[in-house]
């Protein structure tokens, strides 16, 4: 215990004042005697209460504790986590009852698993949830010091194999120094293997079509072996060759040729003899092939696009025909083409992260797109609020334009146990969506079942659509699956509705636990011409029965492998239910708003048989349009890229004369370049970087054009997400970018000029690669030396195995814990400060006070048996006087003193008889007199005068 200043050479202001208090005190001063001497004293330990406060006076005690932080590394090469936390368990075993420890984990990241405290470890559990594909020591120091208070023996306990690959631990070492704090590493060392690892790929950053070119490929191994290196690309295989390895770097080139334009991932894999890990096998890169452009044509129905394809073929336009199911679910791929073409294609065919990817790639990344109609497209295909509804320039709600027959819809879900996660969403989603494509004058109701039915709603009119919605919400999964009761309840409703059409959807995942009567409610609902559609969602479910039922009941059966079309197939169902969508009358189509376009209609055009209604977004350019008026061809920008919305056929169903019409493969043709993206070459050079979890971006302008003054690229990883990164402009056409990932992937890229008020792609779309974590690579044998530097440059230890106790064997470093009185100091001058206020301003009788406070002091000394005559006495005397001085005082005679009463006389002589023998007493002097109460605070040379003489001195001291 002790204390110490911060600034002590504040101190020798005390000499200066102490000499002004002495000043002071002795120059003339207002005040009596005692109260300036009181005044003195305070006002001189308020001055010394300040300076030792600005000296920084504070008091300490010495601390003998130890604070230690485990920073256990848990990134993918720590491989045995068993045996990191026995060994925290075993040393936290030998802390003192007062040191602290605590837990830090570390990946991308870092978070706490235990937080300091000096209670004993029961069981050591490291369960946070980290990004583990990445190793950043950095960020935990930087939390472990953050635990840390620095009021004992501050340590960090670093667990880890010292791969890192994001931040640096030396930076942060150099930080924990200035603090005092050490750090001990306890080394895990990776286990030796037989590994080969893909370390590079490189391809010329662009191409053109039919150029041959060269792969160039770096393989890393710690073993000699042999094996096979294969190249693909977009997963096709290109090439392969035998290989020889040594320990160390090994490269190789292949021989390559660009045969299809647009933007290619190319893909070099290794199978190496004994190679013991494969996740570093596989090195990938992109590249751009310069050439024609592409188009990628989807048909609902095979063999279906003759007509597209000759068109295409026409127009020297390379194209891909596929069917919904193999539409790519990686952005990348569809950099492969310019546009892309439905052609009659159901939505419940099309998964929702395909529709996603399409949107996307769209607005983001300037690919075209055009849907044309049929029975299975548009609203009829279940489109309605979905991305690409969103991207068409017409939306599947027809608001108002026609009469729609009354509907009468029962959603009949299946809520049990199995269908807990994504299941339940999608199907709350499917009929919310369903919900919302409904009138007012139609009447739905919802039915989620286990065991038993439970009515989410009851049937009721389109009143309140948020009402409904919300209660849609509710639904939670529980339970068993039994289809009957909750049919039955279904159709004794729905019997009870008024509607032109009367529809049930039902959808489960399971098998049905009871057999019921289904005989008997078929035969209800055709009798009250109920139709009723079933949708089977995975392998498990019962659908022999669900696909009878759909039969009988005349509607429509669905088997679902992917959860996500759900929603969709739950809108188609609403809208062919209304039959409204679909209108098969020939008309003549009218040129509403053709633009460029109508140098191709001016020759006439051929008859229209048939459509499926739509409505124009208030954007859209509608070029062609029915008697109703619906559009026929609609188009419009969205985002980066361009829309084409057909609403007719291009099979020859409803537009025979249309596809027969001499002009239709220019017409056609012109229709799918439209939507090409907006540039025909890139004018800018893009190179990326990849450091661990870092992106560097550097764009080089190439052409002759003024470079825009800001840029921003956009990049879009496989979670969809995408990301802004700012480019800044270096040089004159020279723009550098930095961006962060958090795991590794494909990421697509564009760049956007974002001077003006709207922002515009100014290059094609391209993209880069962050290949498999850099926790499997390689490593160069340097992280020992590192680790040993860290803890020499922090004071800290290279900690053992198998001697955990080492880690609590030092004694403790004293550590002062200070605290500082800036605070108390600062009260006791403030209290002080009204004192002396008191002091010097109010007029109270001091002496009075004194006296008093002496008589309580002189009475409590007196013993017990005294103390009442003796305080009588003491009274007596101090009345008689007060009022001597006070009559004396005041020139007024004193009067005649009362003759004793008769009990005090006695006999004769006025004695007592027991005291008449006795001598009389000698005579008590009489004691100083006092002035009254009223002139006890005057000083002692005006006691007695009188109010004018008391006046005239005052008078007199104020004049001096």
């Amino acid at each position: 215990m002790g204390v110490q200043f911060s600034h002590p050479w504040l101190l020798l202001l005390l000499i200066p004042l102490t000499g002004l208090m002495v000043y002071s005190y002795k120059s003339d001063f207002r005040l009596s005697a005692t109260r300036k001497k009181w005044a003195i004293g305070i006002r001189s330990t308020i001055l010394m209460l300040l300076v030792l406060m600005l000296s920084g006076l504070q008091s300490y005690t010495d601390l003998y504790q130890k604070e230690v932080v485990y920073l256990a590394d848990r990134s993918f090469s720590m491989s045995d986590g068993e045996q990191l936390q026995h060994w925290i368990q075993q040393s936290a075993e030998y802390k003192e009852q007062e040191d602290l420890i605590s837990i830090v984990s570390s990946g991308l990241g870092a978070a706490v698993e235990r937080k300091p405290s000096a209670s004993k470890m029961d069981q050591v559990q490291l369960n946070a949830s980290l990004k583990r594909e990445f190793s950043n020591l950095e960020a935990g120091m930087q939390l472990s010091s953050s635990l840390l208070s620095n009021e004992g023996d501050s340590r960090i306990v670093m667990i880890t194999d010292g791969e890192e690959n994001v931040g640096s631990m030396l930076a942060a070492g150099r930080l924990l120094k200035d603090r005092g704090i050490a750090v001990d590493i306890l080394e895990s060392p990776q286990p030796a293997m037989n590994d080969v690892a893909v370390e590079e790929l490189i391809v010329p950053d662009k191409l053109y079509q039919a150029e041959s070119f060269y792969f160039e490929v770096m393989l890393r191994s710690t073993y000699e072996t042999t094996g096979e290196l294969r190249l693909y690309e977009d997963n096709r295989e290109i090439g392969r060759q035998k290989v020889e390895v040594t320990p160390g770097d090994n490269r190789y080139g292949m021989k390559g040729l660009a045969k299809t334009t647009g933007l290619h991932r190319y893909r070099a894999e290794i199978f190496m003899n004994g190679d013991e890990q494969s996740a570093n096998n596989a090195g990938y890169t992109f590249t751009r092939v310069e050439g024609p452009p592409k188009v990628l044509v989807v048909e609902g129905e095979a063999g279906t696009s003759g007509n597209i394809t000759s068109a295409l073929s026409s127009g020297l336009i390379q194209y891909d025909v596929i069917a919904p199911e193999l539409i790519p679910s990686e952005l990348a791929k569809y950099g492969a083409y310019d546009s892309i073409v439905f052609n009659n294609v159901s939505g419940n065919q099309v998964g929702g992260r395909q529709m996603e990817l399409i949107e996307q790639a769209v607005r983001s990344y300037g690919i075209g797109f055009m849907m044309a109609g049929g029975e299975e497209s548009f609203g009829m295909g279940g489109y309605f609020k979905t991305p690409i509804e969103k991207a068409l320039p017409v939306s599947m709600d027809l608001e108002g334009k026609r009469e729609i027959p009354s509907l009468g819809l029962i959603l009949v879900i299946d809520r049990s146990g199995s269908m807990g996660g994504d299941k339940i969403e999608l199907a709350k989603e499917a009929a919310m969506r369903t919900v919302e494509l409904l009138r007012p004058k139609d009447t739905v109701g919802v039915v989620a079942f286990d065991s038993q039915p439970w009515w989410v709603v009851t049937p009721q009119k389109m009143t309140n659509k948020d009402e409904v919605l919300g209660l849609i919400q509710s639904i939670q999964p529980q339970g068993g699956t039994d289809i009957y009761p909750a049919l039955s309840s279904a159709v004794q409703e729905l019997l009870l509705v008024e509607a032109q059409r009367k529809h049930i959807i039902l959808m489960t995942d399971g098998q049905s636990a009871g057999n019921g009567a289904y005989d008997g409610l078929i035969q209800q609902m055709k009798g009250d011409h109920m139709t009723l559609s079933s949708v089977a969602v995975g392998e498990d479910v019962d659908t022999v029965l669900l696909q009878t039922l759909a039969d009988a009941a005349k509607g429509r059966y669905y088997f679902v492998q992917d959860p996500s079309t759900i929603p969709a197939i739950f809108s188609r169902e609403a809208v062919m239910m209304a039959q409204s969508y679909i209108v098969d009358k020939p008309f003549i189509p009218a040129v509403l708003d053709a633009g460029d376009w109508r140098a191709l209609f001016e020759a006439g055009l051929p008859m229209v048989n048939g459509y499926v209604a739509t409505t124009a977004k208030p954007t859209a350019q509608t070029v062609l349009v029915s008697p109703e008026p619906d559009p026929l061809l609609s188009r419009w920008q969205y985002g980066s890229g361009r829309t084409v919305a057909w609403t007719s056929d291009l099979t020859g169903k409803w537009s025979k004369e249309w596809v027969s019409w001499s002009a239709f493969a220019d017409v056609l043709t012109q229709m799918i370049k439209w939507t090409f993206p907006q540039f025909t070459a890139s004018p800018y050079d893009i190179k990326t970087e990849v450091a661990g979890n870092q992106v560097q971006l550097q764009v080089v302008a190439n052409g002759e054009e003024s470079a825009p003054d800001q840029m921003t690229a956009i990049v879009t990883g496989e979670d969809l997400k995408e990301r802004e990164v700012t480019l800044y402009q270096e040089s004159p056409g020279q723009y550098s970018g930095e961006l962060m990932v958090d795991q590794p992937g494909a990421f697509m890229l564009s760049l956007v000029d974002s001077t003006g008020d709207s922002d515009k792609i100014v290059a094609p779309g391209t993209g880069f690669i962050v290949p498999y974590s850099p926790e499997y690579r390689i490593g160069n044998g340097d992280s020992k030396q590192v680790l040993s530097r860290l803890a020499e440059l922090t004071g800290g230890r290279m900690l053992s195995w198998d001697q955990p106790e080492e880690l609590f064997a030092p004694k403790a470093r004293p550590s002062r814990m200070l605290h500082n009185l800036k605070s108390a100091l600062l009260v006791a001058a403030l209290l002080l400060w009204v004192a002396d206020i008191a002091v010097r301003r109010l007029a109270l009788p001091w002496a009075v006070i004194g006296a008093r406070l002496a008589a309580i002091l002189r009475r409590r000394a007196v013993p017990a048996g005294e103390a009442a005559p003796a305080a009588g006495m003491t009274r007596l005397a101090a009345r008689k006087e007060r009022a001597a001085a006070f009559y004396g005082g005041g020139g007024v005679a004193s009067p005649p003193p009362q003759a004793a009463p008769p009990a005090e006389r006695g006999g004769a002589g006025g004695r007592r008889p027991q005291e008449a023998g006795r001598e009389p007493a000698s005579e008590v002097p009489a004691a100083p007199t006092t002035p009254p109460v009223e002139q006890a605070w005057l000083p002692q040379d005006q006691v007695g005068s009188t109010s004018m003489d008391r006046l005239l001195a005052a008078k007199k001291r104020n004049s001096r």
